[in-house]
């Protein structure tokens, strides 16, 4: 009797081991690959690549990859489109030009990093219609402020310090004694800033305040039904994206052009960035790096092909058109087929090797 009452012995292992459970055991991300790129941005290409290689190439990118951070917040995980990215960058350079010109007893990395909060209460100030209007009307509204931007720093001298070249130059780059006014010092003051705002963007989008963005994103009414604040979390994502991109415009008029104008952040500029984010990937931080790399090499590899397979017999202007043909469609291509950018397309790349031979 008391053997037709016991338990069978299948449940009695099931019983065991709800008693006992196995125990979780965490696996650590690796870091090692990220490690390695960092260890050579910092200490080894600027022993390595020459002049033309830090201030042409190397600059520009980080700062472009940071541009496109500062939007991709925005507009990848919050999904609030805007195109007038490179105005509240022209907003953080000339905010910093004026605090290192009226403020000089401030260091010059605390003068960026006041021109970014200046930027980004601005970006604020732009961002109120954001509770009201959304989509298409919504990039109208961003596109305005491209457009006021620009006019307010072209039409008033006090911006540019009354300067008759209607240009911001750059002043003495200097940290603590250290002189940046070299290709190196330049590359290194960047790739501080890159660094330090791109391991906040990593923290933040993995937060409550990420997660919430992105619940925005996909649906703003079903996050305001689960409690999240939709229009305080709007105007934060506007804070934070026009803060990245007013210290990107800094570093851009003063580590890289050395001497800027509102034209040097007009209207083309703002494509430019949205055209990285496009093509790198939405709503992925490493898309950022991916596609400021794309926009960065691909007129070298086109001026590379008209002198070598041309002779030179192609006209410079014709090659920019090409170049301008090639984003285009490439724009295009990823919209329709590919919308999370070469990002996604190098990490199936990825996969499929760590499968291979048995599959490709």
């Amino acid at each position: 009797m008391s053997q037709l009452l016991a338990p069978p012995a299948d449940f009695t292992g099931l019983s065991a081991l709800l008693n006992h459970p196995a125990p979780i055991v965490l696996h650590q991300r690796r870091w090692h690959g990220p490690l390695v790129a960092l260890v050579l941005a910092a200490v080894l290409l600027p022993t390595v690549a020459n002049e033309y290689w830090l201030s042409a190439i190397l600059v520009p990118f980080l700062i472009l990859s940071l541009s496109g951070l500062g939007l991709n917040l925005l507009t990848g995980y919050t999904g609030q489109t805007s195109v007038g990215s490179a105005g509240f960058m022209a907003v953080g350079a000339f905010a910093t030009y004026a605090l290192l010109v009226r403020v000089p007893v401030l260091p010059l990395p605390v003068s960026i990093l006041l021109g970014g909060l200046i930027a980004a209460a601005v970006g604020l100030l732009f961002g109120v219609p954001s509770g009201r209007i959304k989509g298409f009307y919504l990039m109208v509204t961003s596109l305005a402020a491209q457009f006021f931007l620009e006019w307010v720093f072209s039409k008033f001298p006090w911006f540019y310090n009354y300067g008759s070249s209607g240009t911001i130059s750059a002043p003495h780059l200097e940290v603590a004694g250290f002189n940046l006014n070299t290709p190196a010092g330049k590359y290194g003051l960047v790739l501080v800033f890159v660094l330090a705002l791109t391991w906040v963007a990593v923290n933040l989008v993995r937060s409550q305040t990420g997660r919430n963005w992105m619940a925005i994103r996909d649906m703003d009414t079903a996050a305001a039904v689960v409690g999240i604040p939709v229009y305080r979390y709007k105007l934060l994502a506007f804070a934070v994206s026009s803060f990245y991109l007013g210290i990107a415009g800094a570093l851009w008029a003063f580590a890289y052009l050395g001497s800027a104008s509102a034209q040097s952040f007009g209207i083309t500029r703002s494509f430019q960035i949205l055209f990285i984010i496009i093509i790198g990937g939405m709503g992925s931080i490493a898309g950022n790096f991916v596609g400021a790399a794309f926009i960065s090499l691909l007129p070298l590899l086109l001026d590379t092909l008209g002198q070598n397979l041309f002779a030179g017999h192609v006209d410079a202007g014709l090659l920019q058109n090409i170049q301008k043909v090639i984003f285009g469609g490439l724009i295009i291509w990823f919209l329709i087929k590919e919308p999370d950018g070469l990002v996604r397309i190098l990490s199936s790349i990825k996969e499929r090797l760590a499968l291979w031979p048995l599959r490709l």
